[in-house]
């Protein structure tokens, strides 16, 4: 089967579905996807913005996989064309050979070697932080309660990660010298400055929070920018953060905390540019009661289980839906995202094949 994998994975690299820029059409890979799945209903849908969705479909499934075909760009440190599979040694380098198209030759590979149910849904704006498929699809009557996240986990079942959320900050300041004696307050920077001081020290308050093997709050201050030369008074700043909670921590309780670290007319403008859920969802006791039956399902499946993970996936978000989400997907998160991308080629593999014997085995009770 590793050989069909890597057929796959060669054609589908070769296809540009980075993102940004995102410009991705119903036709390209999606063509080739239908090519591919003989007997399967087809359905493709274009959410805008490059944002694209194909839903493949065999019988009457209760599960679906789901997968996305989008990439990061390419860095200028790869050492040849990254939409060219390159086979060296144990490892498969490409663009998105890792996160995730791997995974989607692998399911294609599984596909054509099987005939019990199947679904698919493949997507396109993953790595732009913008969930339209998803939440297009989610908000179907599309029948299915259970879903198979694909991300590198070196085909573990991930049944735990943290939620996301990133701020957009504006801060307020009132330009003069820099001789002042208010400089210390009117300017917007050292106000930025200042909240950001008191946000690492409440991040650091919270490093004795745990649930599932995670622990503490994770945060991040991506960007800060204002002001316009060492001797004037800054009247403007921007800043942009992000934090990753454990399931068990309130988003919404976490942004009235961070928005009310200085002085309110200091702060012009707060607004979170993009959240994703954790995974479970819900307060300690109904996330506990999820992440039971995620495992659950993950052992009837005969799926080794890893351990919980720091980075966000919209496996979350079927879980919000009410479906048992699990994250399960070949390669390693350590890889994503590099120049020279790879994924081993026993992961593959093993990916393909358990997709297959999934697929045939007889339902779960």
């Amino acid at each position: 089967m590793l050989a069909d994998v890597l057929h796959h994975l060669e054609a589908l690299v070769s296809f540009d579905t980075r993102n940004p820029p995102r410009a991705i059409d119903t036709g390209g890979i999606f063509d080739y996807l239908r090519e591919h799945l003989p007997g399967f209903r087809v359905e493709v849908l274009d959410h805008g913005d490059g944002a694209v969705s194909m839903l493949a479909a065999r019988g009457q499934a209760a599960r679906v996989f789901n997968v996305h075909l989008d990439t990061v760009p390419a860095s200028k440190a790869w050492s040849a064309d990254p939409h060219l599979l390159r086979v060296a040694g144990e490892r498969a380098v490409g663009l998105g050979a890792c996160d995730i198209k791997g995974a989607a030759a692998g399911l294609l590979a599984a596909a054509a070697v099987t005939t019990g149910a199947a679904a698919f849904l493949f997507s396109t704006d993953e790595e732009a932080n913008d969930a339209r498929c998803i939440k297009a699809f989610l908000a179907r009557d599309h029948g299915f309660s259970e879903a198979i996240i694909a991300e590198p986990t070196r085909c573990e079942a991930v049944l735990t990660h943290r939620g996301i959320s990133s701020v957009l900050m504006r801060f307020r300041g009132h330009a003069g010298h820099a001789s002042g004696a208010d400089a210390l307050q009117a300017s917007a920077l050292h106000q930025a400055i200042r909240w950001g001081s008191r946000a690492l020290d409440l991040v650091e308050a919270e490093s004795h929070q745990r649930f599932g093997g995670l622990t503490g709050l994770r945060f991040n201050i991506g960007r800060l920018e204002g002001g316009i030369k060492a001797n004037m008074i800054a009247p403007d700043a921007q800043l942009r953060f992000g934090f990753r909670p454990l399931p068990s921590m309130s988003i919404d309780a976490l942004h009235q905390r961070f928005g009310t670290l200085v002085e309110a007319d200091a702060i012009e403008h707060y607004e979170e540019t993009f959240r994703g859920p954790p995974l479970p969802l819900g307060d300690i006791a109904s996330a506990e009661d999820r992440r039971l039956q995620a495992r659950d399902l993950a052992e009837a499946l005969e799926l080794p289980i890893g351990n919980a993970v720091d980075f966000w996936t919209e496996a979350s978000l079927f879980s919000a839906a009410g479906l048992t989400a699990i994250v399960y997907g070949p390669g390693d998160i350590a890889q994503a995202h590099t120049a020279d991308e790879w994924v081993a080629l026993e992961q593959l593999q093993r990916y393909a094949e358990s997709v297959a014997r999934i697929i045939d085995a007889p339902p779960v009770p």
